[in-house]
């Protein structure tokens, strides 16, 4: 102990700066406590000052450290942030690494700024990657716990951690700190001091703009002196594509001082915007505008995040996802709209994602205020206008003419639209003084951990212990409990464990399939030869990598690229753009033709024969071939969970552009999608690598793995084209994973 406190000392008087009072309680809390605490506090208290305190302690002590973020980009962010700190400590740049799906840097350092997954990845898999010289985790934005997606990342991972590990969790205010610490210490036998505020260093200033639209709001927030300004601000939009038409809102506005537009024109001149969407971006960014969302390439968005930094940009059109903890500096934020969500079907953006938002407002080296805005509807703004204008003609009438000219201006009162979603300003102040949300464990538990903990033990119990555990109601924990009974029966079923007892059925159903008899209760799932098989599959689920396995040996390159591209959950507005073409231009392969589609006649999955005209001289289109391998599979192995298939159909017509990603997705339309495509395409290059470590049964293993190769090496090539950086970091941590395991 003494060591420590000499060591918080020491770590006191390397600030440049003295710290808050949350941040100087927090620091005592951590060099004090045996396991760790837990920080809830507003965004923008500098809860980084804390993690850092957390790693400059490892560093000292010879001991490893992990800091974990959800997101890639802050990832990245933060990467940068700690090898400065750690320089400036008297250690090595090297000595941090970086580790992401896309990128690694080195890798064997003692400190590592990974994404969350890698952590979990590498505790389930402790042959390769051992704990025993790690002693200390910090978990950033760990309110994200509670996502219902990603949220399970963060809870198997505190129940696989070693005991000896000592926990920092920082996360945003949330409603239940003090339930979950109790939690965390009841069922994991962890003891986290609870350190938090409500109060933020930066102070906010709200404001509802009932009056003006957004270009206009801009050109008032620019006006006067540096103390004056409202910008730099941060524009958020809940679409992508909306980003886009609000930038363009802008265009003829002056935002930016001479000074600083010679300067940013300086700098993008050095460029290459030739290609993609790099002429639509400078252009913007000419007008001290930037866009940042998942749409935009790796490359340009370093560029928009750089240029704000350097206080080159004035506003920034981002979406929610930027509010997550990158570290934009804005002394303001504008919210474009108050609901989310596709049309005829959005509601309320939720009060969690809304004080991420407000968050994000106040700069504590630069603002002593932020400043959030929230903008009307467009519509209403116009009948607020309108009713301006006529009280205004109604007040000073002259003459026939006039009254002529308020009848027609009377005709053309703008209106509601009944197809629209509106917002007032009680929505906005009702986002204000919401509760934080609470936390809580979402998500079911993983096909690849139930794998995971299986091939260590057979006992079912081990994992039924797990599943008591969880953060979740008694009735909810209850049914994870009997999802947790299917999933081993599915497993069964697939010929990946045997089962002590041997299930039985009644009546030709499997008791836990049949309602109000008792549920069957398996004590022991011993793997068989086939389960170590689905630990490879790392980014898919295991069970339908599995199956596809056995089927594609006799496909086609056509089929196999439609097979991998279902799986790998492209977001459903981009999908729809990439549908699979009709058989008259994508003809049956060879799968389909001499096994799948038999098969699925056979069972009456498919009809023997296809339909004329009926009545309605409606055409009957055959279900594309991603669709029908999913109708197998359903049928083989029914009810299996966290599956999502949808067929597309990008990598077999970027292939016929011959590979050029540029000409792609210009001719295709897709250009403000890019960034998008290109994640997707090196997604795909990362799931080939996991399917060529298994042999299908029906090809041969040279065959097999010289085509999936040759699709990897393609992608590769087209991907360099447009960021050569991302795609050799993504790459090399591909190779280092094949490597390692």
């Amino acid at each position: 102990m003494s060591n420590r406190l000499e060591l918080a000392s020491l770590y006191l008087e390397e600030l440049p700066y003295t710290p808050y009072r949350l941040q100087e309680k927090a620091l005592e809390a951590w060099f004090r406590s045996d396991q760790g605490i837990m920080v809830c506090a507003p965004t923008g208290t500098g809860k980084t000052l804390i993690a850092e305190g957390a790693l400059f302690e490892a560093l000292h002590c010879g001991k490893k450290a992990y800091y974990t973020t959800p997101l890639i980009a802050l990832t990245e962010q933060k990467f940068r942030e700690v090898q400065d700190a750690a320089v400036r400590w008297g250690f090595r740049a090297e000595d941090v690494g970086l580790v992401t799906g896309n990128r690694r840097v080195n890798p064997r350092a003692r400190v590592l700024v990974v994404v969350a997954e890698i952590l979990l990845n590498r505790l389930l898999s402790p042959t390769d990657f051992g704990f025993e010289e790690v002693g200390v985790v910090v978990m950033d934005e760990f309110h994200t716990f509670s996502d219902p997606e990603r949220g399970i990342v963060w809870e198997l991972s505190l129940a696989l951690l070693p005991s000896h590990v000592r926990l920092l969790l920082l996360s945003a205010t949330v409603g239940n700190p003090g339930e979950f610490v109790q939690w965390l210490d009841g069922s994991h036998g962890r003891r986290l001091e609870l350190v938090e505020s409500t109060e933020r260093k930066v102070p906010l200033t709200y404001q509802w703009i009932e009056d003006k639209f957004l270009g206009e709001q801009l050109s008032v927030m620019v006006e006067g002196d540096k103390k004056a300004r409202r910008t730099p601000a941060l524009v958020f939009c809940f679409n992508r594509r909306q980003c886009w038409s609000v930038a363009e809102q802008l265009k003829g506005l002056r935002l930016l001082k001479p000074t600083q537009r010679r300067k940013l024109s300086d700098k993008l001149d050095r460029m290459n915007w030739t290609q993609g969407a790099g002429p639509r971006l400078k252009q913007v960014l000419l007008r001290g505008v930037g866009v940042h969302h998942a749409g935009i390439l790796p490359k340009y968005r370093r560029v928009v995040e750089e240029l704000f930094q350097q206080r080159l940009l004035a506003a920034a059109i981002c979406t929610e996802t930027l509010s997550a903890g990158i570290n934009l500096p804005a002394r303001s934020i504008v919210l474009t709209t108050l609901v989310k969500g596709p049309p005829g079907q959005q509601r309320l953006v939720d009060p969690s994602t809304a004080h991420q938002i407000f968050g994000r407002a106040g700069r504590p080296q630069y603002d002593s205020r932020g400043f959030v805005f929230a903008l009307a509807h467009p519509d209403d703004v116009r009948i607020l206008r309108w009713k301006e204008r006529h009280q205004g003609m109604a007040r000073n009438p002259r003459g026939s003419r006039n009254r002529q000219s308020i009848r027609t201006f009377n005709k053309r009162i703008p209106r509601r639209k009944k197809t629209r979603q509106y917002y007032d300003q009680s929505h906005f102040s009702k986002l204000q003084s919401a509760r934080p949300a609470s936390l809580s464990s979402k998500g079911p538990l993983p096909w690849r951990l139930l794998v995971y903990l299986l091939s260590l033990s057979p006992e079912v119990e081990r994992v039924r212990s797990f599943i008591r555990k969880r953060f979740l109601s008694p009735r909810r924990r209850e049914a994870a409990g009997e999802d947790l009974n299917r999933m081993i029966l599915t497993l069964w079923k697939g010929g990946y464990v045997t089962l002590e007892p041997q299930p039985f059925e009644v009546q030709g159903v499997l008791q836990s399939e049949k309602p109000g008899v008792k549920s069957y209760q398996p004590v022991l799932a011993t793997p068989t030869d086939e389960l170590p098989k689905l630990r490879l599959f790392r980014s898919i689920n295991p069970l339908y990598g599995g199956f596809l396995v056995e089927q594609l040996g006799n496909a086609d390159r056509q089929e196999r690229l439609q097979a991998m591209e279902s799986v790998l959950n492209l977001t459903g507005s981009v999908a729809r753009l990439l549908p699979v073409p009709s058989q008259e231009l994508l003809a049956p392969g060879r799968l389909a033709t001499s096994h799948l589609d038999g098969k699925l006649i056979q069972h009456g999955l498919l009809p023997r024969q296809e339909p004329d005209f009926d009545e309605d001289r409606t055409t009957y289109y055959p279900p594309p071939f991603a669709d029908k391998l999913r109708m197998l599979f359903d049928l083989e192995l029914p009810g299996v969970t966290q599956l999502w298939t949808e067929p597309i159909w990008a990598a077999g017509e970027l292939f016929a552009f011959r590979g050029n990603f540029n000409q792609y997705v210009t001719r295709r339309n897709l250009v403000k999608e890019e960034g998008i495509l290109f994640r997707h395409f090196l997604r795909l290059i990362l799931l080939c690598g996991e399917f060529s470590k298994l042999d299908p049964p029906t090809a041969s293993a040279d065959e097999w793995s010289q085509d999936l190769n040759e699709i990897a090496d393609n992608l590769t090539q087209s991907c360099r084209q447009v960021d050569p950086a991302s795609t050799d970091r993504f790459i090399e941590k591909v190779v280092s994973d094949g490597a390692s395991g």
